[in-house]
């Protein structure tokens, strides 16, 4: 976009070169695609002037805006011009959300698109099973989905590769990610599950946010979330790009207080998965 409007991008983050990136901000730069902490320490550095920032832009802003994040970006917001306007992007928006707003953006004007981004065209069943089932429960729907590609969530980076090494084991193709990899071999294995080089994704949470694979069209949380707003998040990863998706949640007896809980939470139903699964669901 920015080829054929005049306007020079840059994206930096933590796996990209700092030396490279101070380079490229020798010439004009108008937009920065960038994590907080390598735009703060770029600022930090004299490397990157914010003085004159005037439009500061938060995607998946209830992550952004977490313990973790919050003062890196305040302090990021006070290098920037005082007279700037500050957008924020979420599917949820939870109580650090709306502090920070009512901290930093008086008066905002709301776009509320919450039904069209999440539960649309997303159907959700529940499988009561014992966690040593598990396994074996996730290798029937291998067997009885039609799946063009899935994408599998775990609660911990340790069950993400014990999981794939046992799918692995069970003759499916399978990769896995999670946040303790480089950067770099997380693109790799981002993009090639995205070019079609596997049909089964292992992942933590580190999936869920801002990553759109067209083809994906099954979700199973193998173990299932401890928020609402995390299950929101995992599930959207089917049904995009208006098309049909399946959401599959392996449920032992810790989770039912939970399941119930997130079903009010969300004002949806997740039912128990049938014998069959009318392909019409989830094959467009």
């Amino acid at each position: 976009m920015g080829k054929h409007m005049g306007v020079e991008c840059m994206v930096t983050t933590g796996g990209t070169s700092l030396k490279d990136d101070i380079m490229r901000l020798y010439n004009t730069v108008h937009i920065i695609v960038a994590t907080p902490g390598r735009i703060l320490d770029l600022a930090s550095k004299k490397v990157a002037d914010l003085s004159h920032v005037r439009t500061i832009v938060m995607d998946e802003a209830d992550k952004l805006l977490s313990a973790e994040f919050q003062p890196v970006l305040e302090q990021i917001i006070g290098m920037c011009d005082k007279d700037h306007q500050i957008c924020l992007f979420s599917a949820t928006f939870p109580v650090a959300v709306r502090g920070f707003c009512q901290k930093f953006v008086p008066n905002p004007y709301s776009i509320n698109l919450m039904d069209e981004l999440t539960l649309r065209g997303i159907t959700q069943f529940y499988a009561y099973v014992q966690e040593r089932q598990k396994v074996h429960c996730l290798n029937t729907l291998f067997t009885k989905l039609e799946i063009n590609q899935s994408i599998i969530f775990c609660n911990s980076v340790n069950r993400v590769e014990l999981l794939a090494k046992k799918i692995t084991e069970l003759g499916y193709s399978c990769y896995y990610i999670h946040a303790k990899m480089q950067q770099t071999n997380r693109n790799r294995v981002f993009h090639e599950f995205r070019n079609g080089a596997t049909r089964h994704l292992v992942t933590s949470d580190l999936f869920t946010r801002g990553i759109d694979v067209q083809s994906v069209n099954v979700v199973i949380n193998f173990d299932f979330p401890r928020n609402s707003e995390t299950y929101l998040h995992r599930i959207g990863r089917s049904g995009r790009f208006g098309h049909l998706g399946l959401a599959v949640n392996l449920i032992t007896a810790d989770d039912k207080q939970n399941l119930r809980r997130i079903e009010q939470e969300l004002g949806t139903e997740i039912r128990p998965i049938p014998p069959v699964i009318d392909r019409s669901l989830y094959v467009g």
